[in-house]
């Protein structure tokens, strides 16, 4: 699943959820704007940022990062990118936080040493499967959660989020963003099942093809692909396999093997062996 895609549609348009997840659920979200700066002249991009408004540089900066893979030079990229920001930028803000997002504790590599000036000032982590200790009835943290649930359970979990979002949900158009993104986040969970069927099962008619939408059907079908190039490369290696078989049965005839010896012999089936000598 591309997390990067998912979470910053999920802060572009519901800003909540994440200042819910960093246990600062009252911040006043009317205040940032988040976007995802490019660092020019460098391979880095930051995958998002909460900076505030013009009107609010005495607010903090939130550098949101989310991390679903083990990567031994994370934090070397993730301090660098802040950094260079710093330098191209120059915000006036006088604090910020470095944000990272887990799917999973064990995927954090060990925290190196020569940061340890910035770990506890500067640098928050929290851990998606962990937040089960959050309020049952946290809708937003609910979607996140939903990104890291197994398949198994993902479909009935979407569905209770779906009845959640309907019954608290009282603006209509922010209900719709709700539930368009807990469709999205099924579409990666589930990119071989057609748009219609994810709507069945989510008992929904509203999944937009959007841009979330196609990367993760494009996903589905590249792995789709990929599956088959393999599937294609197995038959080949069989099919080349069989042919060298066959290409010894003459051989082995000349030698004054039977035919039933030589199927043994081959690992063939005796009726493959005689119909390839009644074709020569």
């Amino acid at each position: 699943m591309k997390t990067d895609a998912i979470f910053y549609e999920i802060f572009k348009e519901l800003p909540n959820i994440f200042f819910e997840i960093i246990g600062k659920p009252d911040t006043n979200t009317n205040i940032y704007e988040f976007t995802a700066p490019e660092i020019k002249q460098t391979s880095f991009r930051l995958d998002g940022l909460f900076a505030p408004v013009a009107e609010f540089t005495n607010e903090p900066l939130y550098f949101a990062e989310v991390q679903f893979y083990k990567d031994e030079q994370f934090y070397d990229r993730l301090f660098t990118s802040i950094f260079l920001y710093f330098t191209q930028y120059q915000p006036p803000n006088p604090d910020w936080f470095a944000i990272v997002i887990y799917d999973t504790r064990s995927n954090e590599r060990s925290y190196p040493q020569r940061y340890r000036s910035l770990l506890e000032p500067h640098l928050r982590r929290f851990y998606l499967d962990e937040l089960d200790n959050a309020p049952d009835d946290s809708l937003g943290i609910g979607i996140v959660r939903l990104v890291i649930e197994s398949k198994n359970k993902a479909g009935e979990f979407a569905k209770n989020l779906i009845d959640k979002a309907k019954e608290e949900l009282t603006d209509t158009l922010i209900q719709r963003k709700v539930l368009e993104f807990i469709e999205t986040i099924v579409v990666y969970k589930f990119p071989n099942l057609s748009r219609k069927e994810i709507e069945t099962m989510l008992n929904l008619n509203i999944l937009k093809e959007t841009r979330v939408y196609q990367e993760a059907k494009a996903e589905g079908r590249e792995e789709g692909r990929e599956e088959g190039r393999e599937e294609g490369r197995e038959e080949g290696k069989e099919e080349g396999k069989l042919e060298t078989k066959l290409k010894m049965i003459p051989i082995f005839l000349e030698l004054g093997l039977t035919v039933q010896q030589i199927a043994e012999r081959l690992e063939l089936d005796i009726e493959e062996v005689r119909k390839f000598l009644e074709d020569i």
